[in-house]
């Protein structure tokens, strides 16, 4: 098969022809049909996560079909197009895992980090970390529910039910995450990187009550924000722009240093919290509503060979929606 490998941190990924993966197992081979770009792909890539698996192949945002099942491995059956996330195996005895909070597993493996992920035309996965996909979905769409939506979802939830909502940083999972909340009848304020004229009309595009700079305060109290830029200065201007009792919830997996700020942000029981992957019930729900919902998934495919260009796009801003790679 080909694939596209990180042989070193921080150089480009290299087209490389490499052996058909053999499903151990509780394993399953899957063809891919796409795989989204993620922006924790670049801090994969870029050295922001440390102690990457080298030399690794990217992406934890699958769809594909089944083409073979390991050993006794139940499941899905051939044929059937499932998708695959960003958490990819869990031990199953920890006490996180006894407590059906797998994504704070003890022992985890990561898809396209610790594991072999899907910039591929193959890929092995867990069977338990495989969700199934409707048969109708557009597999470059569907690719960016597999994690800009189900982390966009779990940091929904934690941001609990509050009407004003604000997102800073809008990609891939903010314009799903919008689209939900509008849904669910709330108003939803988008902040971008100042200047940013394209990215505030394509937040008021899906639907956003307003659109702004994210040094800007709202034009209303925020019940709730969520961060899904990686920047930690934007901690106290979202602090800044939710009301008493608000929630900050920081849903990457990296952000740059949160810089010091007076503790009156943070009074009158404001809270910061973060979000950790996500939870096999976290797929099973949010994959359920997704299907339900008339979603506008914004994509943007590229080849399996110009990864590297799709990479160095998202980098500089330059990606509405999401990234897809095609093989």
């Amino acid at each position: 098969m080909q694939a596209m490998v990180l042989e070193r941190v921080g150089e480009p990924l290299r087209l490389r022809r490499l052996p058909r993966p053999v499903p151990a197992a509780g394993q399953l081979l899957i063809q891919v049909e796409a795989c989204g770009v993620c922006r924790t792909d670049l801090h994969v890539v870029d050295g922001e996560l440390p102690q990457p698996k080298l030399p690794l192949i990217p992406g934890h945002e699958i769809v594909g079909r089944v083409v073979a099942a390991g050993p006794g491995t139940a499941g899905p059956a051939v044929g059937s197009r499932v998708g695959v996330p960003w958490l990819g195996h869990s031990c199953g005895t920890c006490a996180f895992c006894r407590s059906e909070r797998e994504n704070l597993c003890d022992r985890p493996g990561f898809t396209g980090y610790t594991l072999d992920g899907g910039y591929a035309e193959l890929a092995l996965a867990e069977t338990a970390y495989c969700f199934p996909l409707a048969e109708a979905l557009d597999a470059a769409a569907a690719a960016p529910l597999l994690c800009a939506g189900l982390i966009g979802y779990r940091a929904l939830r934690l941001a609990g039910p509050g009407e004003r909502l604000g997102l800073y940083g809008f990609g891939a999972a903010a314009h799903l995450v919008a689209q939900v909340a509008r849904h669910q009848g709330r108003r939803v304020h988008a902040f971008v990187r100042p200047g940013d004229s394209a990215a505030e009309a394509f937040a008021l595009r899906m639907g956003c009550a307003w659109a702004g700079a994210s040094n800007r305060l709202p034009p209303e109290p925020l019940d709730a924000a969520i961060l899904f830029a990686p920047v930690g200065a934007l901690v106290p201007l979202a602090l800044a722009a939710v009301t008493k009792g608000g929630r900050v919830v920081a849903a990457g997996i990296h952000m740059s240093d949160i810089p010091s700020f007076p503790y009156r942000l943070l009074w009158q029981e404001r809270q910061l919290v973060s979000v950790a992957n996500l939870t096999r019930r976290d797929g099973e729900e949010f994959l359920s509503l997704a299907g339900r919902l008339p979603l506008q998934i914004e994509v943007e495919r590229f080849p399996l060979a110009a990864a590297n260009d799709a990479l160095a796009r998202l980098r500089a801003g330059r990606i509405f929606g999401a990234a897809v790679l095609v093989p």
